[in-house]
């Protein structure tokens, strides 16, 4: 068996890495777990501290997606995720590739300026 380099081994997630990885708070997080039935985390010890798998950051991808970046209120958010949950995640995809070239070409756009 090969190694696999590209394989994230980090298997859980705290809720403060998360907040971190989309610039929300920590109580938006909390608070999007009770409007959103299927975002739940992991809980472990009396503390009940949260544990996020893939899977939940994927969700969270979503949401954040339709809330923070196109602006839906919570509830629209709710009703395209319920009505159409693979047209949703196929657009949330998109979306975050589109982002990621458009961040691509401005850097080359700098590297080009400062050839010439």
């Amino acid at each position: 068996m090969a190694l696999n380099l590209d394989k994230n081994l980090k298997r859980y997630y705290s809720i403060r890495e998360v907040a971190d990885m989309f610039g929300l708070n920590e109580s938006t997080l909390r608070y999007w777990e009770q409007e959103f039935p299927y975002l739940k985390p992991k809980t472990s010890g009396p503390a009940k501290i949260r544990q996020y798998q893939e899977k939940d950051i994927e969700q969270i991808k979503l949401i954040h997606n339709l809330v923070k970046v196109r602006g839906f209120k919570l509830a629209a958010a709710k009703k395209i995720i319920n009505s159409n949950r693979d047209g949703a995640d196929r657009k949330a995809e998109v979306l975050t590739r589109l982002i990621e070239i458009r961040a691509d070409l401005q850097a080359l756009k700098q590297q080009m300026d400062y050839l010439v």
